[in-house]
């Protein structure tokens, strides 16, 4: 049996909490750097939208290459290739100029966005196959704390520029590069990688069909890609959401993310072992889903009302769903296949969400404007009904 390689596991969760530091710092301050680059005030929700679909099309193209690559090369220099990348985007958005260089800057990130895969195929190699949920549960806790720092971080930062969080998140996942070729271990024997790499495999619609080909992953993966395309949606306009419901400024919208990260750490910590011990993964993303259907609803009335508290609460219950889903997701998916595998499944996977959160936020940019702040999250408590249907 694995035993868990705990040297390995310890830098794998320092790397994840400096990627969500570095990702989340950035939120809350998007619109605001936009917004010189835009004539008609209309448009700027369109545009934050785009500017996250720019960066989910590339992840789509990028994360089946580098998930495969990391099958055949180990996964240590594909996540030190992709931490500097994403460094370089993160200070290309932040020295804008043009609203061509901010969509540079994601693209960027984007095509070394999709790090995500190898990290969890990272920590496939190195745990447990029997207490992978377990631990993904943990690496979600991890993610959450870097989740709840940057967001507040990141709102007080602005008020020294709107640039400055973009150069702060490019230095700490700079830091993560640099410390990551000082001490990052291998996981992946040479005896367990490929002996070789097809173009086939390196097409994301090859990579997609094969995924789904696989018995096991076929409906989870179509019932997630119902429940992302809403949360990429989501993600998208939230910023841009509270600023024309509430008026809100970056500070204010920071700690709103802060708090969720916190509400992650609280889920992951001490909610998930104790659902583990009497839920099945699926029953967990399950419960999930439902949560999160409940979030969407008052998060709609918020916007129906214009009464943040609804909002406030309604992110609250939609986190929590998240956060279990998560790790029951990721549990359900590294159990289908062998550590050979692991890769190519993680990056398929990620895929699929990057495809979800391509058309998720180019749908909820235009319905938002078309058709009002809660269109977004009305579409989001029918698409997970969907997915739970699916599921089942």
């Amino acid at each position: 049996m694995l035993k868990l390689d705990k040297k390995a596991f310890i830098f794998g969760l320092m790397s994840v909490f400096l990627c969500g530091l570095g990702f989340s710092i950035i939120a809350p301050v998007v619109p605001f750097l936009v917004q010189p680059y835009i004539s008609n005030p209309g448009d700027q929700a369109i545009v934050v939208t785009l500017l996250t679909s720019v960066y989910a099309i590339c992840v789509f193209f990028a994360a089946p290459g580098l998930g495969a690559l990391s099958d055949r090369y180990g996964r240590r220099p594909l996540l030190l290739v992709c931490l500097l990348g994403s460094a370089i985007g993160y200070f290309v958005f932040g020295i804008g100029g043009a609203l061509w260089v901010l969509f540079a800057g994601r693209i960027i990130e984007g095509i070394t966005g999709g790090s995500i895969s190898t990290v969890f195929a990272y920590f496939a190699d190195i745990t447990p196959k029997e207490q992978r949920t377990k631990y993904f549960g943990w690496v979600s806790a991890v993610a959450g704390a870097g989740a709840a720092i940057g967001p507040a971080l990141g709102g007080l930062l602005a008020k020294f520029g709107y640039s400055v969080p973009m150069y702060f998140g490019a230095i700490i996942t700079l830091v993560n590069f640099i410390y990551g070729i000082l001490y990052m271990p291998e996981s992946l024997a040479k005896n367990n990688r490929l002996n070789k790499i097809t173009l086939v495999r390196l097409n994301p619609f090859t990579q997609l069909i094969n995924v789904l080909s696989i018995k096991n992953l076929k409906r989870l993966l179509v019932s997630a890609f119902l429940l992302w395309i809403p949360n990429g949606s989501l993600q998208a306009v939230f910023s841009q959401f509270t600023i024309d419901t509430f008026n809100w400024k970056p500070a204010v919208i920071g700690l709103m993310f802060s708090i969720m990260g916190i509400q992650d750490i609280i889920s992951q910590g001490f909610i998930m072992p104790k659902l583990l011990k009497k839920r099945s993964d699926a029953q967990i993303a399950i419960l999930g889903m439902a949560s999160e259907m409940i979030g969407y609803s008052l998060i709609a009335a918020s916007a129906l009302f214009s009464f943040y508290p609804f909002f406030i609460i309604g992110m609250f219950i939609f986190g929590f769903g998240d956060s279990i889903f998560g790790p029951s997701f990721n549990g359900m998916v590294s159990k289908s296949a062998d550590s050979s595998e692991q890769g190519r499944i993680q990056g398929g996977s990620q895929s699929i969400q990057s495809l979800a959160r391509i058309i998720g936020p180019i749908i909820g940019g235009q319905i938002y404007v078309t058709l009002g702040h809660a269109a977004p999250a009305i579409m989001g408590v029918f698409l997970i009904a969907a997915a739970i249907l699916v599921l089942f």
